[in-house]
């Protein structure tokens, strides 16, 4: 009787085994990365090149909620990235674009854009995940530089930035535009394998983030709703395009998913109802007109691809800043500004300046102030990257000396200065850079201007609105 039992619990547990594995271990997809003659360190390099030249010319939107939120979704899918595939390496950190096309894009190394339009057509959470699960796929698997690798050349960094952008979710003439990043020519999308790699390894990123990768499928359903004319456009560019919905639920039946995935969760809709609040995104079409119709972002100082001072009028007798203050807060921010200086805001920057001292090609009077992702893992690395972005958008200006420490409201800080002669006022330009680095690796700056000739009249202002400044958070 009881070896009777003893046979019979065996044969249940081996029925139950074969039964049951196949479906956990062996439908599941294996992945394999592609061969890849780069270093790790490649990747980095040219995704930290890509995302300074992204973050000038795109309009990232800087509000505490909406970035807390999409890094907060992008931490859990990176944390469920497959162990073989992780790289400490890289800085996986997330932005959203104001721009109303529905897309999304990453880069090697880690960064992460996430277009304004792509979250407030997503039905939920789960969809967002998706897209974003696919592109972090692209950067997981290192698709770029296994790219390059078979075409034999990473590249110049144009070109590479193209072959990156094409792998995004809507791909092709939708999914990235060019111009906006200065590649002239068509961009090298990623291979069919590539793709349907990163569908797959998105799936399986998603299901052990506790989402539904059926949403991921689901998304293409909703950007072609959603998408109007541009549709047909982002799916004829996708290798494969009719058997990837299908392909992508195929595997979601092989996954472990969650009894109650996430999908419509509270700061999904807090998020979307805030954006529905801010002024209407524009295209990425009319933000590359504007671009270059702006000369290829060749003006004075600026975050953005049009200049916020437009409109404005240079004058030879710019009025002196008064003595009278008023108090500028905004987003944990807060600095005491001359009354007498109007002020210009974007997304990320904003602009303070006197009548005479500001037009379309920026400010030759006045102070900046704005925030930046941080690249270096210092102040003075981070200031530094920043000071050759600026240096590259501003080519009459030189770094004068090296980067010293200072203090900015109660914090480690650096000051350096850059100087050159200006086309606009024909005199010598100072422009003096404070900056700090905040411990979730933005970089606060501050960047005060003026003529040499008038630095007298603005030393004491300026020195006045730095110890006024005050950072709370």
């Amino acid at each position: 009787m009881k070896t009777h039992l003893k046979r019979s619990v065996l044969a249940a547990v081996m029925a139950w085994s074969l039964a049951v594995l196949p479906a956990i271990s062996i439908a599941q997809t294996t992945i394999t990365a592609p061969k890849n003659k780069y270093p790790v360190s490649k990747d980095v390099e040219i995704g930290n090149q890509a995302a300074r030249e992204a973050e000038r010319q795109f309009p990232v939107i800087n509000d505490q909620i909406v970035e807390s939120y999409i890094q907060s979704v992008g931490d859990r899918l990176v944390a469920a990235i497959p162990r073989q595939f992780q790289h400490p390496e890289f800085n996986y950190r997330f932005q959203v674009v104001d721009a109303s096309d529905l897309n999304a894009f990453a880069l090697p190394g880690g960064p992460m854009y996430v277009n304004r339009g792509m979250i407030q057509a997503a039905r939920n959470e789960g969809e967002l995940a998706g897209v974003m699960a696919h592109e972090l796929s692209h950067v997981a698997l290192r698709h770029a530089t296994a790219q390059a690798t078979k075409q034999g050349s990473v590249g110049n960094q144009l070109g590479m930035l193209g072959m990156i952008l094409g792998g995004a979710v809507l791909g092709g003439q939708a999914g990235a535009q060019a111009g906006m990043l200065g590649a002239q020519a068509w961009m090298t999308k990623y291979s069919r394998e590539y793709e349907s790699q990163a569908d797959t390894l998105g799936a399986q990123i998603m299901a052990t983030a506790g989402y539904d990768p059926h949403d991921l499928a689901n998304v293409f359903q909703t950007i072609a709703r959603q998408g109007g004319s541009r549709g047909p456009e982002w799916l004829s560019s996708h290798p494969d395009p009719g058997n990837r919905y299908d392909k992508i639920n195929r595997e979601a039946g092989f996954l472990k998913v969650s009894g109650t995935p996430i999908k419509l969760t509270r700061e999904f809709e807090r998020v979307k109802a805030r954006l529905s609040g801010m002024r209407p995104s524009r295209s990425m079409e009319d933000l590359q007109r504007d671009y270059e119709r702006n000369g290829g972002g060749n003006n004075r100082t600026q975050s953005q691809s049009q200049s916020p001072t437009s409109g404005g009028r240079y004058t030879r007798n710019v009025e002196r800043p008064s003595t009278r203050t008023r108090e500028y807060s905004n987003a944990g921010l807060s600095i005491r500004v001359p009354d007498n200086w109007r002020e210009f805001s974007t997304s990320d920057q904003v602009t303070f300046a006197p009548e005479g001292g500001y037009g379309d090609q920026g400010i030759t009077h006045g102070v900046m102030i704005g925030l930046v992702q941080a690249n270096g893992r210092n102040g003075q690395s981070a200031t530094q990257d920043y000071v050759d972005t600026l240096l590259q958008s501003n080519n009459y200006l030189r770094q004068r000396g090296s980067i010293m420490n200072t203090t900015l409201s109660g914090r480690s800080g650096n000051i350096v200065q850059l100087a050159g002669r200006s086309e606009i006022t024909g005199e010598t330009e100072l422009v003096t850079l404070y900056t700090t680095l905040l411990p979730n690796g933005i970089l606060v700056y501050i960047a005060a201007v003026s003529p040499q000739s008038d630095s007298p009249q603005y030393e004491n202002t300026f020195r006045a609105m730095i110890t006024s400044l005050r950072l709370n958070g």
